[in-house]
């Protein structure tokens, strides 16, 4: 059987878990390094996967893994809104805010799952499927605090952004840790300012739930 195996298929599928298993990414020569495969036939398989948005390569040079993994299974968008709907609401409810989770695409954030507060007459209005720069936000500025520690937990464990958006809101946002394949953030955006020490352990508790549930 083993003679029947596509070697490309092979190695192009153990450039993705390899990845997978390093939140910050991996530089060619580093997969080529690891793999014992040559760095230019790690580069032909790194432009094929980044092709079929599998693969992404930032502007330091790490390839990461591209939302295209998430999006090859139809079951897979709905698993992650089940796991995130539930810690959101009631980080919502609790806060009296809206909660979002972002995904990583590239430079860009995308506000995937959003939860708003039902007793609050007003708030922040998120739509789905909204992108921004990473450094925008808190929300994208969590995931990019993460980038830098290697997927390490961060110190506090949250991001605080202020005059987010037209609105001038308040986002205070935690990364999401250890899931494979997914760079993601909690975070909450509120018109007012929330008490840092009360708000920012409610909302690592929900990143921490929703990694939970998802690994």
């Amino acid at each position: 059987m083993a003679s029947e195996t596509s070697q490309t298929l092979d190695r192009g599928l153990r450039v993705l878990e390899l990845i997978a298993e390093e939140p910050g990414g991996l530089t060619v020569t580093e997969i080529s390094s690891a793999l014992g495969v040559s760095r230019t036939v790690i580069y032909r398989l790194v432009v094929t996967l980044e092709t079929h948005a599998l693969l992404r390569r930032s502007s330091d040079g790490k390839c990461r893994l591209g939302l295209g993994v998430l999006a090859m299974g139809r079951a897979v968008s709905p698993v992650v809104r089940d796991a995130a709907v539930p810690a959101l609401r009631l980080l919502s409810e609790a806060v009296g805010a809206t909660s979002v989770l972002t995904v990583a695409d590239g430079g860009e954030g995308v506000a995937s799952v959003v939860v708003e507060p039902s007793r609050s007459d007003v708030h922040v209005g998120i739509r789905i499927g909204a992108r921004g720069p990473l450094e925008a936000g808190a929300a994208g500025r969590a995931i990019l605090a993460a980038r830098t520690t290697a997927g390490r937990a961060l110190e506090p464990a949250w991001v605080i952004a202020t005059s987010e958006g037209p609105q001038g809101a308040y986002g205070l946002a935690v990364p999401i840790l250890g899931v494979p394949g997914l760079e993601a953030s909690v975070g909450i955006v509120s018109l007012r300012e929330l008490p840092e020490q009360e708000t920012g352990p409610r909302v690592a508790r929900a990143a921490g739930e929703i990694a939970r549930v998802l690994r």
